[in-house]
């Protein structure tokens, strides 16, 4: 989690799509198809609700950080860049 102290919006949002694509095992989707906007679940990237589950863990373990409202997991998880903005400004990375 140190490194991620020194890393910048663009950096983060980078690191996330390629965790979310391992993560997730999305084998056909390379990183840069993810646009930043683009939404993840539903019509937007297809992302279920298992996979939100997934995406919890993925901010604990490398990020060390918890979403426990699921209501402020929506707002959070609804694109690359909001999730991006969360573990920017969770992580005191400035």
């Amino acid at each position: 989690m140190e490194e991620v102290k020194e890393m910048n919006l663009a950096d983060i949002r980078k690191l996330l799509k390629e965790l979310l694509i391992e993560s997730l095992s999305l084998e056909d989707i390379q990183p840069d198809e993810i646009a930043d906007d683009e939404i993840l679940f539903g019509e937007g990237l297809g992302l279920d609700s298992l996979d939100a589950v997934e995406i919890v863990v993925l901010l604990q373990r490398n990020f060390g950080l918890e979403v426990k409202d699921m209501k402020q997991g929506k707002e959070i998880f609804y694109s690359i860049d909001t999730l991006a903005r969360y573990v920017y400004n969770n992580t005191r990375i400035k």
